[in-house]
């Protein structure tokens, strides 16, 4: 027997819910339309909604609503939290540095000041495990960041052990030193530090992977690139071991309506069809979230949006979808607004159109203009949820790959490129002791010096990726350079890693240099140059408007125009060339009562973009099928720049 409504609304046991999916398929309405009917409705118990997403839209989405008493909202401040974490224990860490190398006052400060784990989601679970201990609220509710992030943040644990053994390999000596002089192993201050900081991880494990009082809620869209995305996170989410019964699917179309809508329900049917009848997701249940004429905002909005939430219905098996036979009016870009900068990045909230535009228009620079034959172009993706291989229906990976005339793609991962970068660092080491002191036992040095690569900051691995990807596309071979980037608030955060990165270089170097004859690791060293000289060429690159342009991807809501101007202001302040922006997903003109609806609203939010950007050479894209493949990216491209092709625009997704 199907029940009413998705179970986490009523389960008590509930200590911590998260939302997570790709961006722009509604994570935060539906975190914030949760919390709120749940507090609502269990007056006793207390509630806190968490934002981990670094663009916080929980606010935005309330509306500045009243909210139950019950109810506590908090969007996590990164910096905030960094420099509580040091105000509280920077003296403990640089004790424990101190007692266990052979650095000195300086180089302790500077690595641990460089260090200290403090970005978005080492910070974010760290947070929220001290919530969780403190068990000052029953549930807390989490609005994760999109989907490649969240899964960063659940595999935390992990990497936070890996900074804890680094810190614990620097007291093993003292330790030992300890127990030859005093006979004892009587833990003191800095070991009790550890292990209740070992302690605190140890609890936010067992809570992610207890399936009474843990449950993670994916939310997505019927739409392919979402199915992918979602199914994904699904699989990760089951590798480490968390449980997630219920999936929401966002922006269902009615039943009725005109072609346009009909044909969008029917091509949602198609798509949720495959995935509710794939065999790994027989034991979730599928809710049907309506699609709103109209922003869901408000606290009395949110919660009433659980009274329209639906089962799935089921499609029959024979069913017949047809094509999509609209046509839409659309607004052209000139040909001479095809980037024609060396370096272009397309940015925006997640899962507004990002990876889409970003192939269509590394196709036309591959293609088109005619005089252009002889380029070529390189394609690769910055958002951990890589997703060039379902738009381009072709397999991407860590290995360039030419899948057209003149156009090659790449997929870096930064885990890997972080683990051999690790690697090069042990096998010196191992080297240089096994040549120099191979008949005297240093274990404990070894060991300080094998971790040495655990003290880096946060975001060195996406840094390495990076600048991996810049060297393969270094050749002159390469006119043009296509970006797909992370989403909003990770690509800003990224855009600021590069001088973070090159304070921790200089201090590495500055160590190696002063203990040159201690120590060598020539092959870890050069590799370090390699990324220092990487890192300035790309900084140096990305403030050059001449050799480099971010293209802002956007959609007609409210909450994206806020986040836009955030995002633009933000890459102003960084000093980037931002010459252009297209309004992705709007709903083109139409005597359809739904259609008109939604092509009313998003006029208004169009009008307040062109009046908040005006020097910003704008387009709207208006909506159709969803694009995947060479082909139907190749169109989008031709009508996106000007070039002639078939009447019907796609949908950009």
């Amino acid at each position: 027997m199907r029940v009413a409504s998705p179970s986490f609304l009523n389960d008590a046991n509930l200590r911590l819910l998260f939302f997570g999916g790709k961006g722009g398929v509604g994570k935060t309405t539906c975190a914030t339309a949760a919390a709120v009917r749940m507090a609502a409705t269990s007056p006793p118990r207390m509630f806190l909604l968490v934002s981990t997403d670094p663009a916080h839209s929980v606010y935005d989405c309330l509306a500045d609503s009243p909210i139950p008493q019950n109810l506590d909202i908090l969007e996590l401040n990164a910096r905030e939290c960094l420099g509580a974490f040091k105000v509280k224990h920077s003296s403990v860490l640089h004790e424990i540095a101190q007692r266990g190398t052979f650095l000195d006052d300086r180089d302790i400060a500077a690595f641990l000041d460089l260090s200290l784990p403090g970005l978005d989601e080492i910070m974010a679970l760290l947070e929220i495990a001290r919530f969780v201990n403190e068990s000052r609220y029953d549930c807390i509710v989490v609005d994760t960041a999109p989907t490649g992030h969240t899964l960063r943040l659940l595999s935390m644990p992990r990497l936070i052990r890996d900074w804890l053994r680094a810190l614990d390999a620097l007291l093993a000596k003292s330790r030992y030193m300890r127990m030859l002089l005093a006979g004892s192993l009587k833990t003191d201050h800095l070991d009790e530090f550890l292990l209740g900081f070992s302690s605190d991880i140890d609890k936010m494990e067992e809570l992610l992977g207890n399936q009474l009082h843990c449950r993670f809620v994916p939310v997505m869209i019927a739409e392919a690139m979402s199915v992918h995305e979602t199914r994904m996170l699904l699989e990760n989410l089951v590798s480490q071991n968390v449980s997630a019964t219920d999936i929401l699917v966002n922006k269902i179309h009615p039943p009725e309506g005109c072609p346009l809508c009909i044909s969008r329900r029917d091509l949602q049917m198609q798509e949720l069809t495959r995935l509710v009848r794939n065999r790994r997701f027989k034991r979730h249940m599928f809710w049907a979230v309506p699609l709103f004429l109209g922003e869901v905002l408000g606290a009395s909005a949110l919660s009433a949006l659980w009274d329209r939430v639906t089962p799935i219905p089921e499609v029959s098996e024979n069913r017949v979808f047809p094509r999509m036979i609209s046509r839409f009016s659309r607004e052209h870009l000139s040909r001479q607004s095809l980037p024609d900068t060396r370096l272009s990045f397309f940015i925006g909230k997640g899962g507004v159109g990002k990876t889409t535009l970003a192939c269509a228009t590394a196709m036309q620079l591959a293609c088109n203009p005619p005089e252009s034959a002889g380029r070529e172009v390189m394609l690769f993706s910055l958002d951990p949820a890589h997703s060039l291989s379902a738009c381009l229906q072709v397999k991407v990976g860590p290995k360039p790959r030419k899948i057209a005339p003149r156009l090659t793609v790449v997929e870096i991962d930064p885990d890997a490129e972080f683990q051999a970068l690790r690697h090069l660092a042990r096998a010196d080491v191992e080297r240089f002791l096994q040549s120099t002191f191979s008949n005297i036992d240093l274990a404990f040095d070894r060991e300080v010096l094998e971790r040495i690569v655990d003290l880096s900051p946060p975001g060195l691995d996406e840094i390495v990726a990076l600048t991996h990807a810049m060297d393969l596309a270094s050749e002159d071979r390469y006119d043009h350079l296509v970006v797909d980037a992370a989403p909003s608030g990770h690509f800003i955060r990224f855009m600021e890693i590069p001088d973070l990165i090159t304070e921790w270089l200089k201090v590495i170097f500055g160590v190696l240099l002063k203990y040159r004859n201690i120590f060598g690791l020539p092959g870890f060293s050069r590799r370090l140059v390699k990324i220092s000289k990487s890192i300035k060429a790309l900084a140096t690159e990305l403030r050059d408007p001449v050799r480099s342009s971010l293209y802002v991807v956007t959609i007609p809501t409210e909450m994206a125009l806020e986040e836009t101007r955030d995002l633009v202001a933000a890459c102003h302040a960084l000093g980037l060339h931002v010459p252009a922006m297209f309004v992705n997903l709007a709903t083109p003109p139409s005597d359809c009562a739904v259609c008109s609806s939604l092509h009313s609203m998003e006029s208004e939010v169009i009008d307040k973009l062109e009046r908040a950007f005006p020097e910003m050479q704008k387009m709207t894209v208006y909506g159709g099928r969803p694009v995947l493949g060479l082909d139907a990216l190749g169109q989008l491209g031709n009508e996106l720049y000007g070039f002639p092709s078939a009447e019907l625009l796609p949908q950009a997704r």
